[in-house]
């Protein structure tokens, strides 16, 4: 596992082990963890990209060679350093992009999912084979592949075990840009250097907005993209970036430089936790009492935009 910084305030994790197709073994999902725990905390980060040595795979999954020789408890064992590596990654406040060639199959289709965007070369070949040797995908397959590409497509995809190829991910909605082959990784870098040449509190707000109203109905996610416009409206970033458009110069964020106001500065976000819990303290709050907001109800009872 690599960890180095790719440009200004980008930060690029990097999966090597090209051996064994950058396979998931509990050391690696042990460093995994680690890694993307202390990116986000860490301030100087404004976004962050996954991409993988070799040129095979992002990821095969699940090392099932290992797994092979391990006994039913040390299988259960395990589980757990699944579920704290794939919450690290989703609870990243920073945006992430997942840079994809070659196979990216099982857990490591779901390294992709939990990313924020998915940059894939015409090399790339998803799948959630699971079924195929027993198991039910376990890293987010089944919850995060129906809120991407619908229901439907999710099953097709997760019952039948099959692949789809680099043209038809796109095609659906799997992967977000279509890039040729070789190339994922510099296009990834190119879009997080974008990303983190925005506003840091406006792009984290914007993220958390995204994730906690992804499942809402209309009129709640209404209120939580409220919140987290209030939260970008009142720092110093807002501020400061209504000045440098007026002024034509390239914005000097406050937050990015630790200057902005409390609430401004992105290493207030807690590291790790669930998708919607990537904000501040008092930010989290908020979106969450958005969440709960009672909603209008319309003539027939139902909740109304929902």
């Amino acid at each position: 596992m690599l960890v180095r910084p790719a440009g200004e305030a980008v930060a690029e994790v990097v999966l090597d082990r090209p051996e064994a197709l950058n396979a998931l073994s509990t050391a690696l999902l042990l460093q995994l963890a680690g890694h993307l725990d202390g990116l986000a905390g860490d301030p100087a980060v404004r976004a962050v990209v996954l991409s993988a040595a070799g040129d095979r795979a992002f990821c095969a999954g699940a090392d099932l060679k290992e797994r092979a020789a391990m006994s039913d408890e040390e299988i259960t064992a395990q589980r757990p350093a699944f579920r704290a590596a794939f919450a690290a990654l989703l609870g990243l406040p920073q945006p992430a992009v997942a840079a994809v060639h070659g196979f990216a199959l099982g857990g490591g289709c779901e390294l992709a999912l939990s990313c924020d965007v998915i940059v894939a070369d015409e090399t790339a070949v998803f799948g959630l084979p699971e079924v195929c040797v027993g198991l039910v995908p376990g890293c987010g397959g089944t919850q995060l592949a129906a809120r991407r590409i619908g229901p439907g497509r999710a099953a097709d995809l997760i019952l039948s075990g099959r692949t789809v190829p680099a043209a038809e991910a796109h095609a659906i909605g799997l992967a977000d840009r279509l890039v040729p082959a070789g190339t994922a990784r510099e296009e990834a870098l190119a879009l997080a250097a974008r990303i983190a040449a925005n506003s840091p509190v406006a792009v984290r707000a914007a993220k958390r907005a995204l994730r906690a109203g992804a499942a809402l109905p209309l009129a709640a996610a209404l209120e939580v993209e409220d919140a987290a416009w209030r939260t970008a409206a009142a720092s110093a970033d807002r501020r400061e970036g209504i000045a440098a458009f007026t002024q034509k110069r390239p914005p000097r964020w406050p937050a990015a430089a630790g200057t902005g106001a409390a609430g401004d500065a992105p290493g207030q976000d807690a590291p790790g936790g669930d998708a919607g819990g990537t904000g501040a303290p008092g930010e989290d709050a908020a979106i969450a009492a958005a969440a709960a907001r009672p909603r209008r109800r319309g003539p027939d009872g139902s909740a109304a935009g929902a």
